[in-house]
């Protein structure tokens, strides 16, 4: 099993940034890759980002101008940093991991889940 502890969400003004952080942890952790999510109020999970421990990386287009994804050199922590925020970044953002390295995008095959952190931008 593989556990995810998100941490980082907050309040922000509209044009801020923030840097959430995914702690992932378990025996089999090596063999996962880590997605970040988010869900807005009335609105369906999206797939913002994800990232293998080898860096191979996905970006949702809708993502890609102001959001990157990142590891840290432990392999313990998927970080996302998420620029020029605005309101409609309003949302719970939570961290998922899937056994299938090869199609990051696939959000069927995401296993496990983290509570998620909220994360607001005001006006």
């Amino acid at each position: 099993q593989v556990q995810l502890v998100e941490s980082g969400g907050g309040l922000v003004q509209a044009g801020g940034s923030l840097r959430l952080s995914c702690t992932a942890s378990g025996r089999t952790v090596s063999r996962y890759a880590v997605g970040w999510f988010r869900q807005a109020p009335g609105k369906g999970r999206e797939l913002v980002a994800a990232s293998s421990w080898s860096g191979r990386t996905y970006h949702a287009d809708s993502a890609k101008d102001r959001i990157t994804i990142s590891t840290d050199n432990a392999k313990t922590t998927v970080y996302l940093q998420m620029n020029s925020l605005q309101p409609e970044d309003t949302a719970v953002y939570t961290c998922g991991a899937t056994a299938d390295l090869l199609r990051l995008n696939l959000v069927r095959a995401y296993q496990y889940w983290g509570q998620g952190t909220q994360v607001t931008v005001s006006s």
